[in-house]
């Protein structure tokens, strides 16, 4: 695409954080050191009332450069945060940058110049992962991958491309005052709806890999399934206000622990024939099951591990395991309770590590 640009708005960079004190840094770095002029960047972070040095970082950061602000997010949630530095803002165009990741130096120029080449409402790149341990390389590779998270374009597509979301996002400022702000009733998930409700009012999201950035995945095996539990649980939120939103890959993993349940289920029930497994019951079926998703499994671990190091090969099965497993009992326990209230829960979250996507 033509590099030229002709159009330099003011941009808002909002940054919503809680608890981020070891990555905020770096994310401030990667800002402050954009090519795009530093009086057409305006950097709000607003802070979810974070219970380590995150606030006081920032702070430091702010004496030096002018252009950054903080600001408090008493609701402690994203979307409420991210709504706080929107309405807050004055730039003609609203960059979404995580606190847990760092942007390449021509980041916003090449937002801003992208939405003006393609007339799009919200353009964004890809989701790039980098681990700073072992399991966190092994799940940004399981992240990096169709099997791991499904035909969602902006975590593996190297092409350009409208698609339904992107990651992150920059939209033209108007995009708010149409279809309104991020939905605060949802802890996680907030970015496919508001980007679902864009496209149902005639908008359009660009992806495009010129727009660079790294993104720090969890670092352990708890931390990636809580992250994937609460992913699931309030999609089934996100489907149930939108149902039309929904894709295959929503319900893959779901899909894949109901099947497993249901016939682990027949197997206590029904084993098979004489107790054994025989042609029928529910050992066979549970054995197929498990066995058809280890094989696949375990194709896509070789095939990672060979580009990316043997080391990952047992590690790999680990992380996928606990995406699609973690993401399908959360839809349905989110399925649940949202379903026994008619959708009107109010659930209160766990606010442990809410500072990011």
């Amino acid at each position: 695409m033509n590099r030229t640009r002709t159009w330099e708005p003011k941009v808002s960079a909002v940054v919503p954080m809680r608890n981020e004190e070891k990555y905020i840094a770096r994310c401030l770095a990667a800002l402050v050191a954009q090519d795009y002029p530093a009086e057409l960047l305006e950097i709000l972070v607003v802070d979810g009332m974070s219970d380590d040095q995150s606030a006081e970082v920032v702070s430091e950061w702010a004496k030096q450069y002018p252009n950054i602000r903080l600001l408090v997010n008493e609701k402690r949630q994203t979307p409420a945060g991210l709504n706080v530095g929107i309405l807050a803002a004055q730039g003609e165009v609203i960059a979404r940058i995580d606190a847990h990741c760092e942007i390449e130096p021509d980041y916003i120029s090449q937002c801003v110049r992208y939405l003006e080449q393609t007339g799009a409402d919200n353009v964004g790149g890809l989701m790039r992962p980098v681990g700073d341990t072992y399991w966190g390389q092994a799940i940004a590779l399981s992240t990096s991958t169709p099997f791991g998270v499904g035909d969602s374009r902006f975590h593996y597509s190297e092409k350009e491309q409208f698609v339904d979301t992107v990651y992150m996002g920059a939209f033209r400022r108007d995009v708010f005052d149409r279809i309104g702000l991020f939905d605060e009733s949802l802890v996680r998930n907030q970015d496919y709806e508001l980007n679902y409700r864009l496209r149902a009012a005639g908008g359009r999201i660009f992806c495009t890999p010129a727009i660079k950035s790294r993104y720090h995945p969890r670092p352990s095996l708890r931390a990636l399934w809580q992250q994937y539990f609460q992913y699931g649980f309030w999609k089934s939120r996100v489907i149930r206000l939108h149902p039309s939103s929904t894709r295959w890959r929503h319900l893959a993993a779901p899909m894949f622990v109901l099947a497993a349940a249901g016939s682990a289920l027949l197997a206590c029930v029904y084993p098979g024939s004489h107790g054994g497994l025989g042609n029928h019951g529910g050992l066979p079926l549970l054995a197929g099951t498990l066995g058809a998703y280890g094989a696949v499994s375990l194709g896509f671990s070789a095939l990672l591990a060979s580009r990316h190091g043997w080391k990952y090969l047992l590690g790999l099965p680990v992380t996928f395991a606990i995406i699609h497993i973690s993401w399908g009992l959360g839809f349905w326990w989110g399925w649940i309770r949202f379903g026994l209230r008619g959708g009107r829960e109010e659930v209160k979250p766990n606010l442990a590590g809410l500072g990011d996507l």
